[in-house]
């Protein structure tokens, strides 16, 4: 991509939706560029609002001299989108309305960031105690294959899912939003930077010195204060009938 003919965002965000997107409601520019995290990789990203579209889709374009991603909605799906959002936990598209500039407004987006702050105020659906004995035994089951693994290849990949699990596990249990890839480091931060921190060093320290402790006194100590680890009489799905 021609960084020297880069427009500035914002401008590059308005011609594009002028562009593409004439007739649109609304529009809003989110991601890293409006909260001051752009690097040389990063992309525009649209939420657009136009009536005219029976279904939401989302398309990539270069143009302007940036990667533009359109996340396109009428007055309705955005709704579903939120819910969907809402009940995994993980508030992709309210988040973008919530800290998006606005673009084009002809009298919706007001209210749609007031949907989007007060879903993420109340934050996610809290986890009842059958879903963390769930989460519990799932957490044992990987802890235990990475004690017990010896093969170098398979045990990173079992810290991989450990880390997912446990990470999910703390922000969940705590009713906050999780995130995938680097948003599960900027949940864990959100929630609490401290252990957000020690979160990332116990990790770290087993991928470059393989030494295994720390992980599991830290996968132990997460545990702790819901019953700690879990096999011995879980069960899921049995009938009760003779």
């Amino acid at each position: 991509m021609e960084k020297s003919n880069r427009f500035e965002p914002i401008e590059a965000a308005k011609q594009f939706v002028d562009s593409h997107f004439p007739n649109c409601q609304g529009a809003i520019l989110a991601g890293s560029v409006v909260r001051g995290e752009a690097t040389d990789k990063s992309d525009l990203d649209i939420v657009i609002f136009d009536q005219q579209f029976p279904t939401s889709y989302r398309e990539s374009f270069i143009e302007f001299g940036w990667a533009i991603e359109a996340f396109v909605h009428n007055k309705m799906s955005y709704k579903q989108y939120f819910e969907n959002d809402y009940k995994r936990a993980r508030p992709s598209l309210p988040n973008m309305v919530a800290e998006g500039i606005i673009l084009k407004d002809e009298g919706i987006i007001t209210n749609i960031k007031r949907e989007a702050d007060e879903l993420l105020a109340n934050g996610p659906e809290k986890w009842t105690l059958h879903t963390i004995m769930l989460k519990r035994y799932f957490i044992t089951d990987a802890l235990d294959d990475f004690i017990g693994c010896s093969n170098r290849a398979e045990e990173l990949f079992i810290a991989n899912q450990l880390a997912e699990l446990v990470s999910e596990f703390v922000l969940r249990t705590n009713q906050q939003w999780i995130g995938t890839s680097k948003w599960t480091v900027r949940a864990l931060k959100h929630y609490d930077p401290l252990f957000a921190a020690h979160f990332v060093q116990v990790f770290d320290t087993y991928y470059t010195d393989r030494k295994k402790n720390e992980i599991i006194t830290f996968v132990q100590d997460v545990l702790k204060p819901y019953g700690g680890t879990l096999f011995a009489g879980f069960s899921l799905g049995k009938s009760n009938s003779n």
